[in-house]
């Protein structure tokens, strides 16, 4: 794999099974208060209601290395139903695993998960990709079927103790990324699993162990066999993850890019020539702005981010450029509809069935490089011409065309153009005097909950406390 800088010797030797590695409250560096006050809440009321709740996967991770996590997820040995009769405010979600998601202000959600058995996964499991799996187990088989040993470790509040069946902690102190169990069956079973080694290694600064390189290296075009849809989302995570240009070096050295991407396939490998930059360093150039754009975005707002179609765009702009060359062509009249034309017919070949694209997200696309052209031609002029100020699409295309130009050495992309803005702060509620509305035990309330059989619900919902 693409080397790493200041990384230890890596270890090939897989942990064997046995017995599980519990670190006690001395031993590691996690404690109650660092966890998000609501998680806390569900792990407590879990606790108080007899059963065993943990804190899981990226939450454990993120805390153990001194990062604040994004999301923290709980496991439990309640059953779904079960979880629903403790927490009034959630509902259950999912197809071939039921899991709960509690509400609470803000529009904050906790998942609450079954401990799940590792049927799917074992050595006399289904030979198919994705089978399923609605089993539920305990907490080593649970470990087991998960996907990486760094995204496997239990957290507990009881104690304070961290629980680990597959080596993670050894994983997390030497900074390696390492698929759970056997990584050529593990991603057979499921070929996204590639996807979430490279996103780990590439945002963490983690290295990925031999054996696991090798498997992702062998099954990369596997990728096929995954729901377009899957790979759509998948994708999008790394877009926005502010290390797409890390990412971007461990999917096309393991060939995941050309295989998620069938358009850049034989592209890559191409060298640049007297006028144009290769499509792998424009793709190189275009990741570095938006790794900073994105950084600086999440660091002044919360919640907002640069839109699916703009990244995508951008993404796809090297390859259209690479196979139209239209980038310095004067587009105007029937010239510039035949190539947007042309460049929509080419997308739904070969990009927009193989990613489930939305027929709206196919015709921004198009908007955002099929317009770059004009952006260039006039970019020299005092100001830009009116008829194109007042285009409705020419404040994005602007945008896109700014990302474009700092890509290529120029002056980076005006904050202005970012609506970079801190978020508002959230309104207060206020009954209107003599309202007949049912109001909540705690005021101010709004969170939602299913209704029960008592009047005063809507459609199945209504604003209930936890």
């Amino acid at each position: 794999m693409p080397s790493r800088k200041n990384k230890p010797q890596l270890q090939d030797k897989r942990p064997a099974l046995g017995p599980p590695r519990i670190l006690l409250s001395d031993e590691h560096p996690i404690n109650p208060g660092m966890i998000d006050a609501d998680a806390l809440l569900v792990l407590r009321k879990l606790q108080e209601a007899g059963f065993h709740g943990y804190l899981v996967g990226g939450g454990v991770r993120d805390l153990y290395l001194g990062k604040t996590p994004k999301d923290f997820d709980i496991s439990t040995n309640a059953h779904p139903g079960q979880i629903r009769k403790i927490f009034r405010n959630s509902m259950t979600i999912g197809r071939r695993f039921r899991l709960v998601q509690v509400f609470f202000r803000n529009g904050k959600t906790i998942e609450v998960s079954t401990l799940r058995s590792l049927d799917e996964h074992d050595l006399d499991g289904p030979e198919t990709v994705l089978a399923p799996n609605n089993t539920f187990g305990n907490l080593e088989e649970d470990a087991q079927r998960r996907d990486l040993t760094i995204n496997s470790l239990f957290y507990e509040i009881e104690h304070n103790t961290i629980i680990d069946y597959v080596g993670g902690i050894d994983d997390l102190n030497h900074q390696i990324v390492r698929i759970v169990g056997d990584p050529d069956k593990r991603i057979s079973r499921d070929p996204v699993r590639m996807l979430r080694a490279i996103r780990h290694a590439a945002r963490i600064n983690f290295t990925i162990e031999p054996l696991s390189w090798q498997a992702i290296c062998r099954h990369h075009h596997e990728l096929a066999l995954c729901p377009p849809s899957r790979l759509r989302d998948e994708l999008f995570k790394d877009l926005h993850s502010g290390s797409l240009l890390d990412w971007f070096d461990l999917a096309a050295a393991s060939g995941l890019f050309g295989s998620i991407l069938g358009l850049y396939k034989d592209m890559l490998a191409k060298p640049a020539d007297d006028l144009n930059l290769s499509c792998k360093q424009q793709l190189t150039n275009l990741f570095t702005v938006v790794d900073r754009v994105t950084k600086k975005m999440t660091a002044a707002q919360i919640g907002q981010r640069l839109p699916n179609e703009f990244l995508l765009a951008l993404l796809l702009l090297p390859w259209a450029a690479c196979r139209f060359n239209f980038i310095r062509q004067e587009m105007k009249g029937s010239a510039a509809y035949q190539f947007s034309k042309q460049l929509r017919a080419s997308l739904d070949d070969k990009i927009g069935t193989q990613l489930n694209l939305p027929r709206t997200t196919r015709q921004e696309i198009v908007s955002f490089i099929g317009n770059l052209p004009l952006f260039i031609q006039h970019q020299d002029q005092d100001a830009w011409p009116l008829w194109l100020t007042r285009k409705s699409y020419f404040k994005n295309c602007l945008l896109f065309f700014h990302f474009y130009q700092e890509s290529g050495g120029g002056l980076p992309v005006p904050d202005s153009l970012l609506d970079i803005v801190p978020p508002p702060p959230m309104p207060i509620r206020h009954p209107r005097s003599g309202s007949r509305e049912k109001r909540s035990s705690r005021p101010g309330s709004m969170i939602p909950a299913l209704a029960s059989d008592a009047p005063g619900g809507i459609f199945g919902f209504k604003k209930k406390p936890l």
